[in-house]
């Protein structure tokens, strides 16, 4: 609160009482006491005046920055009625019920909207694992009746798989802690799976396939882990070109088990590096005819940030590469010992 502002609102006070000064002073002049008198009367009053607007400014600017860094303090603003002291103000009084209503107001809406979202993601979750049944029949009728057709049907389900995966998966990322089973597992395991995960689309593209130096075991949960590896695979097979290799390697540095994923696709462009893990970023590679939705690496880095899995991409004229960094547990690494 600045003083000249304050000074300004002052005002009507301060000509009421410089009126007053005026008509006592006419008052005394007019019973015939000396000029002395009167202006000692004068100076007196004002410096009363004075010393009250200095004072009730300090105490004003004091309580209104108290009160501005209180909410400053808060992460949900609209709480400061709940740590505001009851003003003794009879104005200010006005304003903290104004505030105690706006506060009940944006709670009643806050619950409303998260039981609103909470029902939205239990019908996503919902409809998900219903959808599942009749994409796992078709593919086993594709399996179980081969034709010229069913490997490309299959890679289409492979797909259409993915992309249920990538709303389930969405729709918990907000609370991963729900869902976590955070165990022991081999990286070859994980990357195996993946793998067979989508071999009907690695099999269309003609994708080969090197793995190398996976002999290395991760505390993490393989089920999230699977589904990011998921999301690399098929990216490495949308921007593939021709002869396509995709490799897969581990590696211990320090602290750290580092699962690289390596392409010979067309790479990232070096602008655009920087913005892959942002939300709805295509960049220029996803503007040639790949339908990219910029959401599969965004969903990728919040699940890693959720599960303390460092994930980093580099890339050059061809090739990408992508590294997830899994932390050793100096106790655990201790006992292994």
């Amino acid at each position: 609160m600045s003083g000249k502002q304050y000074l300004k609102n002052t005002i009507p006070v301060i000509f009421i009482n410089l009126f007053g000064m005026w008509a006592l002073a006419l008052f005394l002049i007019a019973g015939g006491n000396p000029i002395q008198t009167i202006l000692f009367i004068s100076a007196v009053w004002l410096i009363v005046l004075s010393s009250y607007i200095a004072a009730a400014y300090c105490m004003r600017k004091k309580y209104m920055d108290k009160l501005l860094h209180m909410t400053e303090q808060l992460e949900e603003r609209y709480l400061i009625p709940e740590i505001m002291l009851l003003p003794e103000q009879a104005g200010d009084r006005v304003f903290y019920r104004i505030l105690k209503m706006a506060e009940k107001s944006m709670l009643e809406k806050i619950g409303q909207i998260q039981n609103e979202r909470k029902e939205y993601k239990e019908y996503i979750e919902q409809w998900i694992h219903e959808v599942k049944t009749p994409i796992t029949a078709i593919k086993l009728l594709c399996e179980n009746n081969r034709s010229s057709f069913t490997g490309d049907l299959l890679a289409e389900l492979e797909n259409i798989n993915q992309y249920t995966e990538q709303a389930l998966y969405y729709a918990r990322s907000e609370h991963t802690e729900k869902d976590y089973s955070v165990r022991e597992t081999e990286l070859s395991d994980i990357v195996h799976t993946a793998i067979a995960d989508n071999k009907y689309l690695l099999r269309q593209s003609n994708m080969t396939i090197a793995i190398e130096d996976l002999d290395a075991n991760v505390y993490t949960d393989d089920k999230w882990v699977r589904y990011i590896l998921n999301q690399i695979i098929r990216n490495a097979v949308k921007y593939c070109t021709e002869k396509p290799v995709l490799h897969f390697s581990a590696a211990k540095t320090n602290n750290n088990v580092i699962l690289s994923v390596r392409d010979n696709g067309i790479g990232i462009p070096p602008d655009d590096l920087s913005r892959i893990f942002e939300k709805g970023f295509t960049g220029q590679n996803g503007r040639i005819g790949k339908n990219s939705t910029g959401i599969g690496l965004y969903l990728c880095k919040r699940l890693c940030d959720k599960l303390g899995i460092g994930l980093t991409a580099h890339s050059g004229k061809k090739g990408t590469t992508i590294s997830l960094s899994f932390q050793i547990n100096d106790f655990i690494a201790g006992v292994q010992g």
